[in-house]
């Protein structure tokens, strides 16, 4: 696609040339449509110290090569054309950028003839601009998942999001008052990793542009309210071999192949270390080990488990031909949720791994009968050591990224760590 030719037909007067850092940051550049042809042969030139990237002050340039069939013209602002770019420096691809990883997660399945198929399930609060409360006072049931009422109350800002959604031909299908007060999650149709990836990453942004629009701030924080339950980012997992879905098996268990189960089989093997990547804040594990909230469930797990059409597992199995990874939370790289995923699972492939007999019980009430299990990491320094440790994720991903990933996220919980919290006044001044 021309980018230049493009703008002229549909009246794109800028466009924002974004790369997500490893924090899942979008940096972006704003280009006239006159340059953009330049921008699409040579790139936007970015700082990569400025961003959360390992770079140096002294480094070169990256370059954001734009990807134009990632273009995505603005609903809400029609001259603006948003484009997801590949950072490259000297030459060279920048292997730690998250994208990139995708891509190379990407190109190790379509050796084997395989491609991962995904969709996500972004929950979202609606706060006050302040972010002390949620934006709706009169949103205040013990159990408000699904109420008809708060959801039409915020019906202009959530219509408003999935008419741009369909106008931009994602085929969104439903949106709801989520388990919180405050929370909404809207669900749009699955599609290949990178294009559901570049989705991800605009529909967070879109969502907050739209809710500031109407005076509102949207939040993907994972726990930003101690006793309400928190923001998770379910992905719904597929893998094909061109328009075959290997998953499926009508006489396999629950409608999975044994493909599928291998598949499954690797995430569940590198859950810990994958926790670094789908739970990448320390804000993660106050809702992933969350005590109940107000609504009687975290509708979260804390332990490496699955089960079949069972919300308290950490994977399950609804239907025939897929599975939900419920780990992921709304602070994931929406790039970093899908390589992490498709390694572990084509890991599992290669190992033929063994999921085990799957958890046909209430983790939440008889989970504690089950001593055989593994836990899913406490905070987010024990998941970072995890995924250092593990060799195969690491080779998958790349060394590149995985050391700049696992150096800054430590200097992250460093600097958090060297916070003196109320609590800890509180608690252990009169030791």
């Amino acid at each position: 696609m021309d980018l230049a030719a493009t703008a002229r037909e549909r009246g794109i007067k800028y466009f924002l040339i974004a790369f997500a850092d490893l924090f899942g940051t979008l940096r972006a550049k704003l280009v006239p449509a006159a340059a953009i042809a330049q921008m699409q042969r040579d790139g936007a030139g970015f700082a990569g110290f400025a961003a959360w990237l390992d770079m140096t002050p002294a480094d070169p340039d990256i370059l954001a090569i734009p990807d134009p069939d990632s273009l995505v013209q603005l609903p809400w602002k029609p001259e603006v054309g948003w484009v997801a770019a590949d950072p490259w420096m000297a030459g060279k691809p920048v292997e730690q950028a998250p994208r990139l990883v995708l891509k190379r997660a990407i190109a190790a399945a379509a050796a084997q003839g395989l491609s991962m198929q995904t969709g996500v399930e972004c929950e979202f609060f609606l706060i006050a601009p302040d972010g002390t409360a949620i934006s709706d006072p009169a949103d205040r049931q013990a159990k408000p998942c699904y109420d008809q009422s708060a959801l039409m109350r915020r019906y202009d800002v959530i219509a408003e999001i999935c008419d741009a959604m369909l106008a931009l031909g994602w085929h969104p299908y439903q949106n709801d008052h989520e388990d919180a007060n405050g929370q909404f999650e809207m669900n749009w149709q699955y599609a290949p990793a990178l294009i559901t990836a570049d989705r991800h990453a605009f529909f967070k942004f879109m969502v907050k542009s739209i809710a500031e629009k109407h005076g509102l701030r949207a939040t993907f924080m994972p726990k930003p309210f101690i006793d309400l339950t928190g923001s998770g980012c379910h992905a719904h997992v597929s893998l094909w071999r061109g328009d075959e879905n290997v998953f499926a098996d009508a006489d396999g268990d629950l409608g999975l192949s044994a493909l599928a189960y291998q598949f499954l089989g690797g995430v569940l093997g590198h859950a810990e270390a994958l926790c670094a990547l789908t739970n990448p804040t320390v804000n993660s594990y106050k809702r992933i080990n969350a005590a109940t909230t107000t609504s009687g469930a975290t509708w979260s797990p804390n332990t490496v488990t699955y089960g079949g059409n069972n919300r308290t597992h950490m994977i399950r199995i609804p239907d025939a031909g897929r599975f939900e990874f419920r780990l992921a939370d709304g602070a994931a790289n929406p790039y970093l949720l899908q390589a992490g995923l498709l390694a572990a699972g084509l890991d599992g492939l290669a190992r033929k791994s063994d999921p085990g007999t799957r958890l046909d019980i209430d983790m939440y009430t008889a989970g504690h009968t089950v001593t055989d299990v593994r836990r899913l990491p406490l905070n987010l320094l024990d998941a970072l050591r995890a995924f250092e440790g593990d060799a195969t994720l690491r080779e998958a991903l790349g060394a590149p990224f995985a050391d700049a990933y696992v150096k800054l996220k430590t200097q992250d919980w460093n600097a958090y760590a060297r916070h003196l919290t109320p609590w800890e006044r509180e608690t252990t001044l009169d030791c």
